[in-house]
């Protein structure tokens, strides 16, 4: 099986001489279609800034990073564009819904920018909020929604292109445990009934323990790598906190 990503040699360089930090030394690493891979590490570890070059919100300083076989780095300009808008997904902790728009016209508009056929605009959306669990706010505005709402609204936005990646950053950091639990069920029912691969950048293990592989890094390199293998959450989450603890950090959340 071929991989969606493929990320080889990846450093990322901030600064100049006598003031220079290398945020990424040199990471490489790989994820396959329907996988739901979290990524790890303390405060400047990298995390951010991994999850900044794979997304093309930020240019790497050196490597290669594959997305369905396409150089990423190689993309500029409006080829660069249409490639975010089409085959990459992005949840934010912030969720980025616009007031002015209902749950179902904030779904819509990524097809909508990307040019769906018409008719099959308000369908497509309507699924993606069924399979997300946001159906009962689809005529509401973003403030008249849960926090927890309002993220599931983004998470289906973010899914409803059927992109080849979906990103998502510190996407609990802003819920409470039971809207945590609940926008963490719908990833995992997306990931495991719809294929959807998805790359989660998160410092807490409880969020983790939902993934399948965790990638843990510690000043720009990757320290380790934790597979579930089928494992249930509650010891996948311990196993977690045993490596945090390793790093030195601390997890909010307790199973």
């Amino acid at each position: 099986m071929e991989p969606i990503l493929s990320v080889q040699g990846l450093q990322k360089i901030y600064g100049g001489k006598g003031n220079r930090t290398q945020a990424l030394r040199g990471l490489d690493f790989k994820v396959f279609p329907g996988e739901f891979v979290g990524v790890m590490g303390p405060s400047g570890s990298g995390k951010t800034t991994l999850l900044n070059c794979i997304s093309t919100i930020d240019s790497p300083s050196a490597g290669s990073i594959l997305v369905e076989g396409a150089e990423l780095t190689r993309l500029k300009g409006k080829s660069l564009s249409r490639f975010r808008r089409e085959r990459l997904g992005f949840i934010f902790q912030d969720c980025n819904l616009l007031d002015t728009l209902t749950g179902l016209e904030n779904i819509a508009l990524a097809l909508t920018i990307g040019g769906a056929e018409p008719r099959s605009v308000e369908k497509r959306a309507r699924e993606a909020a069924r399979l997300l669990g946001v159906e009962e706010v689809l005529d509401k505005f973003p403030y008249q929604m849960s926090g927890g709402q309002q993220q599931r609204v983004a998470a289906a936005r973010a899914m409803v292109t059927q992109p080849a990646l979906i990103f998502a950053d510190e996407p609990t950091g802003a819920l409470d445990s039971k809207s945590t639990g609940m926008l963490l069920g719908q990833l995992d029912k997306l990931n495991r009934e719809e294929g959807a691969t998805i790359l989660l950048v998160t410092h807490d293990a409880f969020t983790a323990s939902w993934c399948k592989r965790i990638l843990f890094l510690q000043d720009g390199e990757l320290y380790k790598e934790l597979h579930r293998n089928g494992a249930d959450r509650k010891t996948f989450f311990r196993e977690i906190l045993a490596v945090v603890s390793e790093l030195g950090g601390e997890s909010e959340n307790v199973l």
